[in-house]
C-alpha cells in the first residue's frame, strides 16, 4: 500500500489547492476565505517550471497572509532528489506575516509524485522554533528526517508519516518538551527502509512521565507492533489515554493477546487495529470484550492468510 492521495483537511479546515501560475493568471479559481482553508502549495515533482518558494511568493502575493490559520505543504521541485531547505526557508522568512498560523503540514506528497521512502527530509524542527503558536505540526517522509529535541509551549498535534522512521528521531520527540501535546502519532516503519527503533526508544512515551496532556497516541505502521502491543500492555501512560491507535502494522495474535491479559482498556474511547494479522478467534476475543463497554474497535482489513508466518506479515506503508 502507498499514499495515494491528498490530505482532505488539516487544522479542522478542508484543504484547497493554490492555483499554478497559469490558471492564476488566467482566473481561472476564486479562492476562498484566507482563514477557511487549510491551503496546499505545490509544484510538479518532475522537471518543475516552478519552484516551491516561486510558488510560495505568488501566493502571498494573491491572499491576505496575516489570516492564515493552515499550510500544507505539497510537493516541491526533485522531492525524491532534494530536501525541503528552500521550503523551510520561505516559511522562515515569511514568518511574521503569518501571525494567526497553527497548522503546518509538510510534505503532503503521494506515491504517484515521490514515494513516501523517497521523500527526501531534513531538520524540521526550525519550523516549530519559527512558529511558537503553532498547534498542529505533521511531517511525512523519513530519508534523512531530522528532529533534534525542542521546547513548544503550545503544540497539541504531532504527526510523523515514515515508511521507516530513524531512532534518532523517536529519541528526539521523546526528548522535547511538549506539555501541550495531546496527540502524538508516529509511522515507525519498516527495517527495509530505515527504521531501527526498538521498543525500548518508546519508553518516554509509555512510561506516563513525559507529554504531561497527552491523551492519542498512535505507535503504528510497524513492523514490530506485537513488541509495541506488549510493552503498551503494562505501560502507565495507557490510563489516561482517550483513543490508542497500534494500527497499520504486523500486529498478530501474540500482541493482542498482551492487550487483553494487560491493563484494562475498557476505558478507551477508540483503539484503532485496522490492518492486522489476528486470527478470527483473536478478533471476537477482542470485540467481546471492548464493545460492550462502549469502546470503538477498529479491526478492519484483515490482512491474514494462509499459515501467517510473521516473515510473510508487511506493513500498510513502507515503499
Amino acid at each position: 500500500m502507498t499514499i495515494s492521495n491528498h490530505l482532505q483537511e488539516w487544522y479542522g479546515l478542508p484543504a484547497f489547492d493554490f492555483p499554478d501560475a497559469e490558471a492564476q493568471s488566467a482566473g481561472k479559481v476564486e479562492l476562498p476565505a484566507p482563514s477557511g482553508v487549510a491551503w496546499r502549495i505545490s509544484v510538479d515533482s518532475y522537471e518543475s517550471g516552478e519552484d516551491w518558494p516561486d510558488a510560495f511568493a505568488r501566493f502571498a502575493a494573491a491572499v491576505d497572509t496575516t489570516q492564515v490559520r493552515a499550510l500544507i505543504v505539497g510537493s516541491w521541485s526533485d522531492a525524491y532528489d532534494s530536501g525541503p531547505g528552500e521550503v523551510v526557508a520561505a516559511l522562515l522568512a515569511a514568518k511574521e506575516r503569518l501571525p494567526r498560523l497553527r497548522g503546518l503540514f509538510l510534505a503532503d506528497i503521494t506515491f504517484e509524485e515521490c514515494e513516501i521512502s523517497w521523500i527526501n527530509q531534513g531538520e524540521v524542527t526550525p519550523l516549530l522554533d519559527g512558529f511558537p503558536e503553532l498547534e498542529q505540526f505533521g511531517v511525512r517522509g523519513g530519508q534523512d528526517l531530522s528532529f533534534p529535541a525542542v521546547k513548544h509551549e503550545r503544540l497539541r498535534s504531532l504527526v510523523v508519516e515514515t515508511g521507516g522512521l530513524d531512532v534518532e528521531v523517536v529519541r528526539g520527540i521523546a526528548a522535547s518538551e511538549l506539555p501541550a501535546l495531546e496527540h502524538l502519532d508516529i509511522w515507525l516503519g519498516t527495517s527495509w527502509y530505515g527504521a531501527n527503533a526498538d521498543v525500548s526508544d518508546l519508553e518516554a512515551f509509555l512510561s506516563g512521565t513525559r507529554l504531561p496532556s497527552l491523551t492519542h497516541l498512535a505507535l503504528r505502521n510497524s513492523e514490530i507492533q506485537d513488541e509495541i502491543a506488549v510493552a503498551v500492555a503494562g505501560a502507565p501512560v495507557v490510563a489516561r489515554l482517550k483513543t490508542l491507535d497500534l494500527s497499520m502494522g504486523t500486529l498478530g495474535d501474540d500482541g493482542a493477546e498482551a492487550l487483553l491479559t494487560g491493563q484494562p482498556l475498557t476505558h478507551l474511547r477508540k483503539l484503532d487495529l485496522h490492518h492486522h494479522f489476528m486470527s478470527e478467534t483473536m478478533v471476537q476475543r477482542l470485540s467481546d470484550a471492548l464493545i460492550p463497554a462502549g469502546v470503538e474497535l477498529d479491526v478492519s482489513e484483515s490482512e491474514r492468510s494462509g499459515t501467517n508466518d510473521r516473515e510473510d506479515r508487511y506493513t500498510a506503508v513502507a515503499e
